[in-house]
């Protein structure tokens, strides 16, 4: 029975750096009962910065190199938020975030790494690709290697890369050691009178060598005094020239941080205790290079942020328990490996230095086992009472009943609905009228059209989840060919105290008026419970958009119709596999960019094509939906070949990944023939559950070509054709013959 909410406190991490990346691991390991976890992250994939020079020289594969946080968060049981954090307000307690609503939090920490130092050099900024973010270093890298791989001998590019650390040279020596052979004049350009200051003479000289050997041109005392395009202007008055520019200067934080108001170090990184928290606020904890320990400063290096990972976990589980912290002491010197660019390392700490192929089979097992922590999950937790938050404590709350219908207070909806009237404010009721029922707006004798659909949990971040289930339930209309005019909420939300009640309220609403407003649908209000998971959806009404109040019909096809689908498949198979920790968490991004693609464009384009039938491709998957159409009437040919895959769809197939659904869907198979098809795995896509899926599409032959190239001019970039509509001549035909002969592609 459930005897207390189970959700009483929010703990954000902000950043996918090392040290969050152990905490993730370890608060998993000893979760605290009634804290909820959330991580943001602009990207589902984080660098161990420890292999990006190998990445770079093609020693390792991105996968190699990157950790997957949104499968480390998937099986952390922690909410995973891709998103960028713009503003801090302490007082508030609430994290700005770009193009979304804010987060609030009860307990925060920041491992958000630091940033090459731009603006004190004119014209960095403008014309230099900064070694951080590193995304965007890689994809600069790759489209500079491939252009060299792939362009005739001719004159050299001069690729210059300015800084003086451990960092610059690993870089420019990877660059050397990948475009060995090609027309490439490489250039470190270092402010300092030597490199690597602070290292030992033979670590120092053992770089020298490499960089001798891979016929890096080096220039110390050769500060940069700004920057032009194609040209570096030296402090000395000297002209350099390049074609491509690398900047990897010193640390700088993000700005946001001491725009907070919390106390800063002089270059404004957080200045942190020796607990890990915030001079100014006891509820910010920071690690990693965006915080300094003002009692023990170190350089900037992820040594320091992977020693802090156990610290910052126990400390941020005993700050929730109300237990006493740790204090985390750093070492004085830590021994640093330095890539040479052919799998040879130079080793450094303190007088110790050594250097060879035998030091880069040393750092290579070093930065595997690290890697391996978060490739290789446990399959199964300890289990045991690591304890509970304070306000859960045992008599402290009354149990759930379901006399009430276990609804949602009328506060925190009220609240959640009256915050957002700022934001959408001619699409959600005044204060104080929201309510389960709401008359539907006047529509001029129009056809009125009403669906309803629900989805359970299908992501961990609420306002993604909100815009999904909106998408999901607007594409009912526009499958029928309506335009939204009002919607009403229907939303189980998990057990939770109200105050984190309201902030889930908050965030949902705030996704699915994301996509209300942009179809100008109102959200009247709704009906919200609690229990046991989250579960959310919409009765959405609408209106005919065709002319002369003309719907589109799910049975209308003809003989001779070509079929048409406006998205790519695979929603099924790739969330089952996130589920079962198997999916690419880029793979995860992309199916979500395709749900939140709205079908509203595809549908007018449809009608405005004389389409004789459609219908939106959900739950019973692509045959499924195809076999209503059809009726008893009419046959198909499909091309699998032609059909759309998301990423990662077709190879999770292969390997025997299923979604729940699927099985139901596949007693469907008895109305295929199946001709010519190689490879049966890919046959299994017909059978995949979506949401928020496509519209297919029953278009007249001469229609066919000129719907298709309106549908990819309005975004839809993946639109296919897949097929055509035939007479069914006898009661035993085939209602759908398959095959993958690719000639519809």
């Amino acid at each position: 029975m459930q005897t207390a909410p189970e959700t009483a406190r929010d703990l954000v991490l902000v950043g996918g750096g090392h040290s969050h990346a152990l905490v993730l691991r370890m608060l998993a390991m000893r979760p605290v009962g009634g804290l909820r976890v959330t991580l943001i992250s602009p990207a589902s994939h984080t660098p161990y910065s420890g292999m990006l020079p190998g990445l770079v020289a093609g020693h390792y594969s991105f996968e190699e190199t990157h950790i997957d946080l949104a499968r480390l968060c998937q099986w952390a049981g922690v909410r995973f938020v891709a998103a960028e954090v713009t503003a801090l307000d302490p007082t508030r307690q609430r994290l700005s975030l770009a193009g979304r609503p804010d987060m609030e939090y009860d307990l925060l920490s920041i491992d958000i790494g630091s940033q090459p130092e731009l603006d004190s050099v004119p014209g960095a900024r403008e014309y230099a690709v900064p070694v951080k973010p590193v995304a965007g270093l890689w994809q600069r890298w790759q489209r500079l290697h491939q252009r060299l791989l792939a362009g005739p001998a001719g004159q050299a590019q001069r690729i210059a890369v300015v800084g003086g650390g451990a960092g610059s040279v690993e870089l420019v020596l990877a660059m050397a050691h990948r475009l060995a052979g090609r027309p490439v004049v490489l250039e470190l350009w270092c402010g300092a009178a030597q490199l690597l200051q602070g290292y030992n003479a033979r670590a120092r000289g053992a770089v020298s060598a490499a960089l001798a050997r891979h016929d890096v041109a080096v220039h110390t005392d050769a500060r940069v005094e700004r920057v032009e395009p194609g040209c570096l202007v030296l402090a000395d008055g000297r002209r350099a020239p390049w074609d491509e520019l690398f900047w990897c200067t010193g640390a700088a934080a993000a700005p946001w941080v001491a725009a907070s108001g919390l106390q800063v170090d002089p270059r404004g990184f957080l200045a942190v205790t020796d607990t890990l928290q915030s001079l100014s606020d006891q509820r910010v904890f920071g690690a990693g290079d965006i915080a300094t320990q003002v009692h023990h400063p170190r350089p900037k290096a992820g040594v320091y942020a992977v020693r802090q990972g156990p610290v910052l976990a126990h400390n941020l589980r005993a700050a929730a328990l109300g237990k006493p912290l740790r204090a985390h002491r750093p070492q004085r010197r830590f021994l640093s490996l330095v890539s040479l660019g052919d799998r040879r390392a130079a080793a450094d700490r303190g007088p110790f230095s050594a250097s060879g192929q035998w030091v880069w089979r040393w750092k290579d097992s070093i930065d595997r086992k690290f890697m391996a922590r978060f490739e290789q999950l446990p399959a199964s937790m300890p289990r045991g009472d690591w304890g509970q938050l304070p306000e859960l404590a045992a008599g402290s709350a009354q149990a759930p009943c379901g006399g009430c219908g276990a609804k949602v207070g009328a506060d925190p909806l009220a609240a959640a609905l009256a915050e957002l009237a700022g934001q959408f404010p001619r699409h959600v009721p005044s204060p104080g009228r929201a309510d389960d029922t709401a008359p539907i707006p006047a529509t001029g004798g129009a056809a009125l059209v009403q669906s309803l659909d629900l989805l359970r949990q299908l992501v961990a971040d609420p306002w993604l989840m909100g815009r999904i289930a909106a998408n999901h339930a607007l594409s009912d209309l526009y499958a029928s060919g309506a335009r939204p005019v009002s919607a009403l909420a229907a939303l189980t939300l998990p057990f939770a105290s109200a105050r984190i009640l309201q902030r889930d309220l908050r965030q949902l609403l705030a996704g699915a008026l994301t996509e209300f407003a942009a179809v100008d649908c109102v959200l009247a209000g709704g009906h919200s419970m609690q229990g046991p998971e989250l579960n959310l959806g919409f009765a959405v009404n609408g209106v005919a958009m065709g002319p002369g109040g003309r719907l589109l019909p799910k049975r209308g096809l003809a003989p001779g119709d070509q079929l048409l689908l406006t998205k790519p498949l695979g929603t099924g198979v790739l969330f089952a596999a996130h589920m079962q920790l198997a999916a690419d968490g880029r793979d995860i991004a992309a199916a979500i960019d395709s749900m939140l693609v709205s079908n509203g464009a595809a549908a007018e384009l449809a009608l405005a094509h004389n389409a004789s039938a459609g219908t939106d491709v959900t739950g019973f998957g692509l045959l499924g939906h195809l076999l209503e159409m059809l009726g008893e009437d009419c046959t198909a040919e499909l091309d699998l070949a032609s059909l759309p895959l998301l990423a990662g769809a077709g190879q999770l197939l292969r390997k025997g990944v299923r979604s729940s659904m699927h099985g139901a869907n596949a007693l469907a198979a008895g109305q295929l023939q199946v001709v010519d098809v190689p490879d049966e795995s890919l046959l299994q896509i017909l059978f995949d559950p979506q949401t928020s899926g496509g519209l297919l599409l029953g278009v007249a032959a001469p229609e066919a070509p000129l719907l298709l190239e309106a549908l990819r001019r309005a975004g839809a970039s993946q639109a296919c054709l897949i097929g055509a509509v035939g007479r069914r001549t006898a009661p035993q035909q085939a209602a759908v013959r398959v095959s993958a002969s690719g000639q519809l592609a």
